[in-house]
């Protein structure tokens, strides 16, 4: 069948944004593809820096003709509506339609007959369409078209069957010709189908295929390390940024000066990864860096790409000579001097929340009431504290921002005579985790700033109303809040085990809640927050939290509305939560637990509707209160049994943290309550039997609310 070819041609586009591309044309062409009814048997999609495309086989060489049945009006009906109807369906009088008999009588029907399109001439308007409504995230407007493209657009080459089709896009050139690479084959290359074009373009030094690309890059780079028993410090997010910028990518390995490595590793990395380029080269022996370098060209050089490595190491010493002054002047005085402290002081974390050292200040008197339960010396947390953002003001992460944390530490070991360990890895790491894929703090100290510093900023934000919206996250509140959430789950960190002297404990409450409310009323006086707003603000930051935890036991595969079922119970042990969460989960996947929940269910509905007609019932009922001498069937006395046995077991359980036994325990309850609901009448005809039924149904609803809120429960 025949195959279909898309190259969009322009000047370079961004490495960032080739992938997403690529992503968004397969999306765009298939959906178009099937309202048109022409789906493609295979479909793959390429990019580059100056090239965007697809090919596709198994398309049909025309649409098959439709039949569309076109309802008219009734029998009889005004002649307007006749003649609307004759219009609309292209008939020329009625005896071209049908009359169609249903339950309201007769109508009139009209079959039209819509023949299939060339598949060419569909194509052709399709990628009209799909380039002039292409969302590329930055776009700009050439001065030789009005079309608005990520770069000016050059060449729009459609091909189908083997013949080019031109397209009309804005007096954008479609020609079916392709370019090779810019310098050594620049020429236009005729091209028809894919097989075709790819090898052309491989003879034109231009490989199309992404991944390709990659793995040439990766596999040359590996032997040239191999060669001098040196070994490639791999950096993913790189090698997708140089195979988006070379066409022919041609690695190298360059010299680079040993005196610059006496600098951190992180500077010299940082510095060849996002000005130059460049991949980092270890020792495998030493575990340090070597003085040499990975680069990937984008031309065959004629002296092998010496001079290319040449001119590279010139351009990557001037760099370093740079990090080089600022991480001297840096190493001249201790971490935490007076005078970095009055820098911070000047530098504004938010208006109204007041400067860093405002925040250090806060964190560090949050650090120390969670430390104990963190496991971590109060005293070493909040050292660490009053250190950790001192870093923002000095002269390296003035250049190199992104290295914050890592030049903390590493000037607190080079400039302390006995560094503590504890405070060395809580400078770098409370910042952590910086996304989902990083790792997160596991040393105590650590842990607990990082907990701090992000609970500080959530508590912080909502106290002045800067919370995220559905379309932004200025102050990275979801990451902060997911990052704490996996803070606290991966190191067991349990809030409610919180040891401090007298007052404090009193103070904080022992557990997140009480921390929330605590650090808002303490932290944020300047706000003038009254109890309202502050108790409103200690709820809606405890809301945000368990939307994150809902994320991360999503990404788990685990159900939200489990989570909200345990939260509904006001409790705020994230670890405990999940421990619930996990042990719901089993139990719901057993027969008994479905079969439970349906009991449940059941009961809660038939309690709903007699509440709702009886107030004063609905008073009683939320505190059963059981006469067994009112029972008269076998099955409300086995229901109260079971209920009574099965109520204490879980909760003994349950007090304990042992929650699958609690749920084995309510699972005894299965048959009983199955039992009871086939063979007792719930609305008896005397109102004390009435009533006293209804109170073991409520029995049935309060031994499971013990564990979860089973109305939040799906299904």
């Amino acid at each position: 069948m025949p195959q279909l070819l898309i190259e969009l041609h322009s000047e370079e586009i961004p490495a960032r944004m080739q992938a997403r591309a690529e992503a968004d044309l397969r999306k765009a062409v298939t959906e178009r593809l099937a309202a048109a009814g022409l789906a493609p048997e295979s479909l793959r999609t390429f990019s580059g820096p100056r090239r965007l495309g697809l090919a596709a086989d198994g398309l049909p060489a025309r649409q098959k003709d439709q039949v569309e049945d076109k309802k008219g009006p009734r029998v009889g009906a005004p002649e307007p509506a006749i003649q609307g109807f004759l219009k609309s369906a292209g008939l020329a009088d009625l005896s071209q339609a049908t009359v169609v008999e249903d339950k309201k009588g007769d109508y009139y029907l009209a079959r039209i007959n819509r023949p299939g399109r060339e598949t060419a001439a569909v194509l052709a308007e399709m990628l009209a369409d799909v380039i002039r409504t292409f969302p590329w995230p930055k776009s700009m407007r050439s001065g030789e078209s009005d079309l608005t493209w990520v770069r000016p657009l050059r060449n729009i080459l459609l091909s189908f069957d083997g013949e080019a089709i031109a397209v009309d896009v804005q007096g954008v050139p479609s020609v079916g010709v392709t370019y090779g690479h810019r310098f050594h084959a620049p020429a236009a290359i005729p091209v028809r189908r894919f097989e075709d074009y790819e090898q052309k373009l491989r003879k034109a030094f231009v490989v199309t295929d992404r991944d390709e690309r990659k793995q040439t890059i990766l596999t040359e780079a590996r032997t040239l390390c191999a060669a001098q028993e040196l070994e490639l410090v791999e950096d993913p997010g790189l090698l997708e940024e140089v195979a988006g910028l070379s066409e022919w990518p041609v690695v190298l390995m360059g010299q680079m000066d040993p005196a610059f490595l006496d600098l951190p590793a992180e500077v010299i990395r940082l510095t060849m990864r996002t000005h130059q380029k460049y991949f980092a080269v270890r020792d495998p022996k030493s575990g340090r860096l070597a003085p040499k370098f990975i680069t990937v060209a984008n031309i065959e050089a004629h002296d092998g790409g010496q001079a290319i490595a040449a001119g590279n190491a010139r351009v990557l010493s001037a760099r370093l000579n740079d990090a080089r002054f600022f991480w001297a002047k840096d190493l001249e005085t201790p971490l935490f001097t007076e005078e970095r402290r009055e820098k911070l002081k000047g530098l504004i974390f938010h208006a109204k929340l007041g400067s860093v050292w405002d925040k250090v200040v806060r964190v560090a008197a949050l650090a120390r009431e969670l430390a104990p339960a963190c496991d971590a010396d109060p005293d070493l947390a909040e050292q660490a504290a009053r250190l950790c953002k001192i870093d923002l003001v000095t002269e390296t992460v003035g250049e190199f921002p992104e290295l914050q944390g890592q030049i903390g530490r590493q000037l607190f070991e080079a400039t302390e005579k006995n560094p503590n360990p504890a405070i060395a890895a809580a400078i770098e790491d409370h910042y952590r985790p910086l996304g989902p894929n990083d790792r997160v703090p596991t040393d105590p100290v650590a842990v607990t700033l990082a907990l701090a510093d992000k609970l500080d900023s959530l508590v912080g934000f909502w106290a002045i109303d800067e919370k995220p919206t559905g379309s932004g996250d200025a102050y990275g509140s979801r990451r902060a809040a997911l990052g704490l959430v996996r803070t606290i789950l991966e190191n067991n960190v349990r809030l409610r085990s919180i040891e401090s002297a007298g007052s404090v404990r009193k103070r904080i409450g022992a557990n997140l809640r009480g921390l929330i409310g605590w650090h808002g009323r303490t932290a944020f006086q300047a706000l003038k927050l009254d109890d309202k707003t502050l108790r409103l603000n200690v709820e809606l930051v405890l809301a945000f939290l368990a939307d994150r935890l809902k994320v991360q036991l999503r990404d788990q595969g685990q159900r939200h509305d489990l989570v909200d079922a345990v939260f509904a119970l006001g409790d705020d042990d994230l670890v405990r939560i999940v421990a619930k969460v996990e042990a719901l989960t089993a139990f719901l996947q057993t027969d008994d637990g479905k079969n439970l929940l349906a009991g449940f269910k059941r009961a809660a509905n038939i309690l709903k509707a007699e509440e709702k007609k009886d107030t004063a019932l609905a008073v009683a009922l939320a505190n059963p209160q059981i006469s067994p001498s009112l029972f008269s069937e076998p099955a409300e006395i086995a229901l109260h049994a079971a209920i009574t046995k099965a109520s204490a077991a879980a909760q003994e359980a349950m007090l304990q943290e042992r929650f699958a036994d609690a749920m084995k325990a309510l699972a005894g309850l299965r048959a009983p309550v199955d039992a009871f609901f086939e063979g007792v009448l719930v609305n008896a005809e005397k109102p004390e039997v009435r009533a006293n039924r209804l109170a073991l149904l409520a029995l049935i609803r309060d031994s499971l609310g013990a564990v979860a809120d089973f109305t939040k429960i799906e299904g």
